[in-house]
């Protein structure tokens, strides 16, 4: 059974959305990078800080495959999604921020996801993600439901932007992508 096949196979039949029947569903899928080597051969991440790709969507989740550039992600929230990100290949920097209103997020902490660790993104968590030690980061994201609504963060412009749902976290470049701008201001 191919890569693809055997995630709709799992994820079709997965039935609790809990955070914990989340991450057991990531882990039963058991996915290697060998299994995703051939679906991320012409990634190009086009000035992006990574290549997204969706490899299944229902009602109830998506599971996104990212081929990480050098470029770390703006700071971003899921939407009303919750799940669990695990690394695949290479180390990655994920760095948390405590989000209060109208105010920008600010740094908590950093930390270091290594290989074949998973960590959970809470919703309305805040976090940023980038390519750690000079390695080649591969990510693989499992979300209920499936986002809607992400808000990317640019700390240095004191805004947020609400985004569409095939923008990554990034500020958007195309007017399409951008479904809501939102001024925020700097907490003292």
């Amino acid at each position: 059974m191919d890569v693809i096949a055997w995630i709709e196979h799992v994820l079709q039949n997965a039935g609790d959305f809990s955070k914990e029947g989340l991450k057991k569903s990531l882990q039963r899928l058991d996915i290697k990078f060998e299994d995703l080597q051939y679906l991320l051969v012409n990634s190009d991440t086009a000035g992006k800080p990574y290549y997204r790709k969706l490899l299944f969507k229902n009602d109830y989740l998506e599971l996104l495959v990212m081929n990480w550039s050098e470029l770390e992600c703006a700071p971003h929230d899921h939407g009303q999604s919750c799940g669990w990100i695990q690394v695949v290949k290479g180390a990655a920097k994920n760095t948390v921020y405590e989000a209060s209103g109208s105010y920008l997020p600010k740094e908590l902490l950093a930390e270091i996801q290594e290989e074949g660790n998973m960590f959970f993104a809470p919703r309305k968590g805040v976090h940023k993600m980038a390519v750690s030690l000079d390695s080649k980061l591969v990510t693989l994201h499992l979300y209920s439901p499936p986002i809607t609504g992400m808000k990317v963060f640019d700390l240095e412009k004191c805004a947020a932007c609400v985004v569409s749902d095939d923008c990554g976290a990034w500020w958007p470049d195309e007017q399409v992508q951008k479904v809501k701008e939102i001024k925020m201001s700097k907490a003292d």
